[in-house]
């Protein structure tokens, strides 16, 4: 049988209400300009006590593999590990978080992304659903039943870009697509590259990991020869789980930095690799370019005033001009003081 070009691998942990979204969100009826032999998924299952069903989630689209950690623990190193071991595709997109939604073009944009260079890192923005980063949400009461009428109302699954509109920036991308990122929530590399860097670090066990994910995003992007990609107009957008770095009321920083420094002997910087962007920008994607653009510092806390928006949602292509005007300054500034940025889960 002939191998996949795409393999994608979804690391889940207690995730019966998050996980099949996710899937959905991956299914052929979601994602756009790709095939039903082009990509494979992997569920690597990290020691729920209710585990994925490979039945339950071909009926939403996807022939998932289901894989199971043996002697699971905290972080999910090991189960990036075990997908990526297992994974059969040229190019593989790691999903560290299962509780991601992907947006329509995601998958098609990272493999044609990967034309772009022989040794293309290629990443994506991370989203929190809600009206602002879900760090701060939880401390005024978004949970579960906000967020499902949250995505009832939007009715994602008939346009999955919907997501733009009830999302905001995260917490380690909340400078906007022009400024560097902390972490990429979905990182798609050739499966040579990923072997290159050893996967995912299996010394961070962390509670989630800690910053095993920013590790792995740093890592690459150091590799030599390489390209860096950022999917202009994709992204993941993350649902409440109470995982202990998003949805934690308290900050975990101090706790996961003093591991990343035991570990790598120097304090966390975001890459400083200057990317190239790819991708095509629908309309409702478009305040949120707008937002990076013209306002970054409104970026990281996911607010605009009122005018603004109402400006760009009436005359959108008013804003494409001015984005045209704009953009060239907003990528020399977003990469020039990358280190201006506030730390993720704080």
């Amino acid at each position: 049988m002939k191998p996949p070009r795409l393999s994608v691998v979804v690391v889940s942990f207690e995730m019966a209400r998050e996980l099949p979204r996710t899937i959905r969100s991956l299914s052929l009826s979601m994602q756009q300009d790709i095939g039903h032999a082009d990509y494979e998924v992997l569920v690597v299952d990290n020691g729920s006590r209710a585990k994925p069903d490979e039945e339950v989630l071909a009926g939403l689209g996807v022939s998932a593999r289901v894989l199971h950690v043996e002697n699971p623990n905290r972080s999910p190193a090991r189960a990036v590990n075990l997908g990526l071991a297992e994974a059969r595709g040229k190019l593989v997109g790691v999903f560290v978080d299962g509780a991601r939604l992907a947006s329509p073009g995601l998958l098609a944009g990272a493999l044609r992304a990967s034309k772009l260079h022989h040794r293309a890192v290629i990443a994506s923005m991370g989203f929190h659903l809600g009206r602002e980063s879900q760090s701060l949400a939880v401390r005024k009461g978004y949970g579960v039943e906000a967020e499902d009428r949250l995505l009832r109302a939007s009715r994602w699954e008939e346009d999955g870009y919907r997501l733009f509109e009830v999302g905001v920036f995260s917490d380690s991308c909340r400078g906007g697509f022009f400024s560097p990122m902390y972490e990429s929530s979905a990182l798609f590399m050739s499966k040579e590259m990923w072997s290159e860097l050893r996967g995912f670090d299996e010394r961070f066990v962390s509670r989630g990991g800690g910053l095993v994910n920013l590790d792995a995003y740093r890592r690459a992007c150091e590799l030599p020869d390489v390209e860096l990609v950022v999917l202009l107009g994709e992204a993941t957008f993350h649902q409440y789980h109470g995982g202990v770095a998003t949805n934690s009321e308290e900050s975990s920083w101090k706790e996961f930095h003093a591991e990343y420094r035991v570990i790598r002997g120097r304090r966390f910087e975001p890459p400083a690799a200057t990317p190239i962007f790819v991708g095509r920008v629908r309309r409702a994607v478009l305040p949120s370019i707008a937002l990076s653009v013209a306002a970054p510092e409104a970026a990281r806390w996911g607010a605009l005033p009122f005018a603004v928006w109402a400006r760009l949602l009436t005359n959108p292509s008013a804003w494409v001009q001015y984005l045209r005007r704009r953009l060239p300054a907003a990528l020399r500034r977003g990469h020039r003081n990358g280190d201006e940025q506030a730390r993720p889960y704080e």
